[in-house]
């Protein structure tokens, strides 16, 4: 079906102070949008995540969904990312997904969409020496991105490698000035005598500094949707919330000591270990 605006040539005219010219039309702008929603790796589970279909059951909930929309009308001219916390099952995920989407309709920027253990594994793989790609491949895609979200922050069992490795491709984004939506399960501050891990434990003192710079920390409560169901009442989350439904967030784990140097390597991102393969840690 042609394009009523344009014809199919994705150009239209357009009279601006009695100076007629012609721009991209419309339809271009959602076939590049629809393609660079393709290429972002959301996946199927969230594509219909959207802020509009986004249940805000609570303030915290309604305070994220404004900020996250503020986020992408302002979007690129923002000075920092977001940081969406909270226990499982607050849709933490979704609300992430919704801001990519939205930025990438809105702009046409190139966007990225990753889990953190997903994300890990994936230059691991490049250690295996039967997998032709290497961490580069991995890497730059990360790195170039115009808006990436890292999602599940935390998640991996935090070892040297882990560390040094997130570090190195958040730095990287923050001195490029790459904007970054993080998601994360573990809490900024644990109560005096829990035994749950705080967020600056799972990534490190390091990190934790340099997500302070680049990011707005939006705290989420509630309870866990998939515990309520969708078709909860507010007198059912009311009940849940009060028998302490939401789940709290895993205990302290440690790992291995699997070390890893970070380097550029001419032009391009390497991750060299200086011991023992990567899928080891």
């Amino acid at each position: 079906m042609s394009c009523p605006l344009c014809n199919d040539t994705r150009w239209k005219p357009i009279d601006e102070q009695g100076v007629r010219r012609v721009v991209r039309c419309d339809c271009w702008r959602d076939s590049v949008g629809n393609q660079i929603l393709a290429d972002a790796r959301i996946p199927p589970l969230y594509k219909k995540c959207d802020l509009e279909n986004f249940k805000t059951d609570n303030d915290s909930l309604v305070h994220a969904v404004a900020r996250a929309r503020a986020f992408c009308d302002a979007f690129p001219v923002v000075d920092k990312g977001l940081l969406f916390l909270g226990n499982p099952g607050l849709g933490k995920t979704h609300l992430a997904v919704a801001t990519l989407k939205r930025v990438i309709r809105q702009t046409g920027a190139r966007g990225l969409f990753f889990t953190s253990p997903e994300l890990l594994a994936l230059i691991r793989g490049t250690y295996n020496s039967a997998i032709r790609s290497s961490e580069s491949d991995v890497l730059r895609p990360v790195m170039d991105a115009q808006l990436l979200v890292l999602d599940d922050l935390g998640a991996e069992r935090p070892t040297d490698w882990v560390e040094e490795t997130m570090n190195l491709i958040v730095n990287t984004r923050y001195n490029h000035r790459r904007v970054t939506v993080f998601t994360s399960n573990y809490p900024i501050d644990v109560p005096a005598g829990s035994h749950a891990e705080e967020l600056k434990e799972r990534v490190g003192f390091r990190l934790f500094s340099r997500l302070h710079e680049m990011c707005e920390f939006l705290a989420l409560d509630g309870v866990d949707y998939r515990v309520a169901g969708p078709d909860a009442t507010p007198e059912q989350l009311a009940s849940l919330l009060k028998k302490g439904s939401a789940t709290s967030s895993e205990p302290v784990r440690r790992g291995g000591k699997a070390m890893v140097k970070a380097r550029l390597k001419q032009g391009g991102l390497d991750l060299g270990w200086s011991g023992g393969k990567a899928g080891r840690s």
